[in-house]
């Protein structure tokens, strides 16, 4: 495997990656979601209902796996097969290698094993003179290009038509037209078909390996593994224990998600279920640990065992479309590489495409066995920073966070950096200068997005008691005369102050009382994200104490209500009085969307001046992904103000902010924003809308350095500015 920044570069300079999976990308997801929501229609069970259904069955046999692995292996053996069992990689190469030798085979056709590439075993096979051959047609243009596979399903998603067809033209010396694309399976499957007739050995994987009957389940849309199972003398299965159901009923509620999770159809066109050996042949069944078997006793790992290798979380990644799998992962890609790679390759395997996550909780939304990726890849990300603190990265962030994590080391630096930059201010950014733009490295980062421009006055300066303007109580509501504690939130207080105004008058409005606590900070996420959970910790801890003494906590950014409801329990887990603490607040806190969507709703109407320019909505990816909002700020648009919404395409991807990808990975927060931009482009709306700071800042910055006239801006500021002078 080359080092991630060789592949990294690679996936960049091609931009065949990039336009090809944005085409998947969205193709994907229409029918995937078309096909669910045909399931849900046809069973009478959500989607939730479903995968909760089919992670049960699979938690289920890993709480009892070694009784599962005893009665799969009796009912296997029993059918004529034989089950080994091997602990490493190495022992699972020699293993199959030593097979092949003693059979006299100098040829294996394999059908698709991602356990066989975790494992290495081409190279093992043909170090030992064993010749293998890939019979996925993807799998097979990939071998022929030296290369490995990009994704769990469809291993060759990266390559275009034109690519395969020069690709064909040099390896069989035959013109090949790029956009006659059944020669070229035809012409694949001819080749294939020998190697298959000639083969001594057929190799495959498993979909799921059925304890009930012993039965090995294989799905594929090609056929190709029913000839590596059917037509070779010997037919070996590389597995791993995870793959083990109960019952067969158990892999069923898998076929009925698998297909459409992986390829958006109903069911693949193939599904087997291969017992023993057929007549005359041999069965060899090889169970390869290679931690799995640490994976299953991390109880914060442990679930990733459930995978079914679907490919979702890859289908839907923003990251992922821009560099493809070769950077985002290692063997394994999508979110669920970057958990299970540390297990079965190391941390150090996993930790350099860990920054290409942008932790938008995607993957969870549609993961069909309910993985929690998210908090998966955080847990990884937060090991190699505390096990291999000598990385560069790691000592470079961890300095970076303390410092951040300083309230008035933070304070003294933006304010720094908004005296020095004051002549670059412009609407909010920076407007850096072209000639700095035209150096490679500050083009690189900034070229494409102009700066947050640092505040002259930071938000709780500006909301001193006696500083605040007076706002007129639109009406009653069930805030009215309730203590509401602004939590600034730290991008807000310094980079966005007026969005923090905003909010104050909006709460002001609704009859709260407002209270500014100077003594607040930061919520702790950024320090979470990166790792550094000692330091989030200390911060979760500061922040509560500021928020004790009010009846209801809101901030203008859910970005901090998902950091606080949702993963600061995880930091607290030995701390069980702040733990409680938290607890006791949770139902409390709010962002301004939310809190005026509920309990502080205004009349509808109230903000209405008459303006009726239309607006599209980004939301804030995990505001959907972790806190499950759908369309209360489009609502809140409709009915406060009257304005009508436009539909934004792609609503629920991410805008590229990320937190530190866009500082340590830059092209992929520029291409996932360019993304957003264009979607935008195509409302045609002159205004854009978001609930979190941080996205207003990215796409404000964006916009301005694209030159688009597109005003950018906070819910918070949208509706304040509708509010009746006092």
């Amino acid at each position: 495997m080359r080092p991630f920044q060789e592949r990294y570069a690679a996936a960049l300079a091609d931009e065949n990656v990039r336009t090809g999976l944005l085409a998947f990308q969205r193709g994907w997801r229409d029918t995937r979601d078309a096909q669910i929501a045909e399931l849900e229609q046809r069973t009478g069970a959500d989607f939730d209902a479903l995968r909760g259904d089919l992670a049960a069955r699979k938690d289920h046999v890993r709480a009892h796996w070694d009784h599962y692995l005893d009665a799969f292996t009796a009912a296997a053996e029993a059918a004529g097969a034989t089950v080994t069992r091997v602990t490493t990689a190495e022992e699972a190469n020699a293993y199959v290698t030593g097979l092949a030798r003693a059979r006299g085979s100098e040829l294996v056709v394999k059908g698709k094993s991602m356990v066989s590439e975790e494992i290495g075993l081409n190279d093992h096979l043909e170090a030992a003179g064993v010749t293998p051959v890939e019979t996925d047609l993807g799998e097979w243009i990939l071998q022929l290009a030296h290369e490995h596979p990009s994704h769990l399903v469809m291993p060759a998603i990266h390559k275009r038509a034109e690519q395969v067809a020069a690709l064909f033209e040099r390896v069989l010396g035959r013109e090949f037209p790029a956009d006659d694309i059944p020669r070229m399976v035809q012409v694949a499957r001819t080749e294939l078909r020998e190697r298959f007739l000639a083969a001594g050995v057929g190799l495959s994987g498993a979909n799921a390996l059925v304890a009930e009957g012993g039965s090995v389940m294989l799905v594929c849309n090609e056929g190709n593994n029913r000839m590596s199972v059917g037509l070779p003398p010997l037919h070996v299965v590389t597995a791993g224990a995870d793959k083990l159901v109960a019952t067969y009923a158990d892999a069923m509620a898998q076929v009925r998600l698998l297909a459409r999770s992986a390829t958006g159809q109903p069911i693949t066109v193939y599904t087997n279920f291969v017992t023993g050996p057929r007549p005359g042949g041999e069965m060899h069944i090889v169970l390869v640990d290679n931690g799995r078997s640490a994976m299953a006793a991390d109880p914060d790992i442990a679930p990733a065992l459930r995978c079914i290798r679907c490919g979702a979380c890859a289908n839907v990644c923003p990251p992922y479309q821009i560099v493809g799998g070769h950077a985002f992962g290692h063997v394994y890609t999508g979110a669920i590489g970057l958990v299970n790679t540390a297990w079965h390759h190391g941390l150090d395997a996993a930790a350099d495409p860990q920054a290409l996550c942008v932790s938008c909780g995607a993957c969870a939304a549609v993961c069909p066995t309910d993985i929690p990726l998210p908090a998966q890849i955080l847990e990884v990300r937060n090991r190699i920073m505390t096990q291999r603190p000598q990385r560069t990265d790691s000592r470079v962030r961890a300095v970076a966070l303390r410092a951040f994590a300083t309230p008035w080391l933070f304070a003294a630096g933006t304010r720094a950096v908004a005296t020095v930059t004051e002549p670059l201010r412009e609407d909010g950014v920076l407007a850096v200068p072209a000639r700095l733009r035209r150096h490679p490295e500050v083009g690189r980062r900034v070229g494409w997005r102009s700066p947050p421009a640092p505040a002259r006055r930071p938000a709780r300066d500006r909301l001193r008691p006696r500083r605040q303007p007076a706002v007129p109580r639109l009406a009653e509501t069930a805030v009215t005369g309730r203590r509401v504690l602004l939590f600034l939130q730290c991008i807000t207080d310094r980079f966005a102050p007026t969005v923090a105004e905003s909010t104050a008058r909006l709460l002001r409005a609704a009859g709260a009382h407002v209270i500014v606590r100077r003594t607040q900070h930061c919520c702790g996420l950024p320090a979470f994200d990166s790792g550094q959970w000692e330091t989030a910790t200390t911060m979760v801890r500061h922040t509560l104490a500021a928020m004790e003494g009010a009846d209801d906590v809101v901030t203008p950014a859910p970005s901090c209500v998902a950091m606080l409801a949702h993963e600061a329990p995880r930091l607290l887990r030995d701390d069980p009085d702040t733990a409680a603490g938290l607890q006791q607040l949770s139902g409390r806190i709010h962002d301004i969307v939310d809190y005026l969507t509920g309990p502080a709703r205004l009349p509808a109407g109230s903000l209405d001046t008459g303006d009726r320019t239309p607006v599209t909505i980004h939301r804030f990816c995990q505001s959907t992904n972790t806190l499950g909002r759908t369309g209360e700020m489009e609502a809140l648009v409709r009915d406060l103000a009257g304005a009508p919404v436009t539909a934004l395409p792609e609503a629920t991807v991410c805008c590229g902010f990320g937190g530190s990808t866009s500082i340590t990975n830059p092209e992929v927060a520029e291409g996932i924003l360019d993304r957003k931009l264009a979607n935008v482009d195509r409302t045609g709306a002159t205004t854009l809308l978001t609930d979190n700071p941080g996205c207003m800042l990215h796409l404000k910055g964006g916009a301005h350095a694209s030159d688009r006239a597109l005003t950018v801006q906070h819910i918070a500021d949208y509706l304040a500015d509708r509010l009746p002078a006092s």
